[in-house]
């Protein structure tokens, strides 16, 4: 059973950075955990793909998508291809579609909202990068706490 992001942040005070980002529920996993893999890219998910296609071995792959509203970075397609490579959640600073079939996929997945349109496929973007938003850094290597109460990263 996973520690509450709650109990984290009182058991490990400033050592646990909270997301203040509001960010709504989307998977059928509604708390996550795991260690932080990350991709950067603007309204383009080739990366996205790319990266939900290797195993994840139970990590986190945290999304920066700048925060655009304009396209959707993941579907129900990219979400079964996670879930299928062991991924365990997805935090993403963008939106996603398909949002009836993401809710019956076994996967922690956080977006800003949802949008119908498709991103563009150039493969612009990078990954493995430290990528900042909602107050706080995500790091690759460090591990991410997500539940109803928000999105903790621990520190240290």
């Amino acid at each position: 059973m996973l520690p509450s992001t709650s109990d984290l942040v009182d058991e490990h005070g400033s050592d646990a950075a909270v997301c203040e980002t509001a960010f709504v529920q989307y998977g059928a996993r509604r708390a996550f955990a795991g260690t932080i893999s990350t991709v950067r890219c603007y309204e383009d998910n080739v990366l996205v793909r790319q990266r939900l296609s290797e195993p994840g071995a139970g990590g986190v792959l945290v999304i920066d998508g700048g925060g655009s509203l304009r396209v959707a970075l993941v579907g129900d397609m990219l979400a079964g291809l996670g879930h299928d490579n062991g991924w365990a959640g997805l935090v993403i600073n963008g939106c996603v579609r398909d949002v009836r079939a993401l809710a019956g996929i076994d996967l922690g997945i956080k977006a800003l909202a949802a949008c119908p349109r498709a991103s563009a496929k150039h493969g612009a973007g990078e990954r493995d990068v430290e990528v900042g938003f909602g107050g706080i850094a995500f790091v690759p290597g460090a591990r991410l706490f997500s539940d109803d109460d928000g999105i903790v990263v621990l520190i240290a």
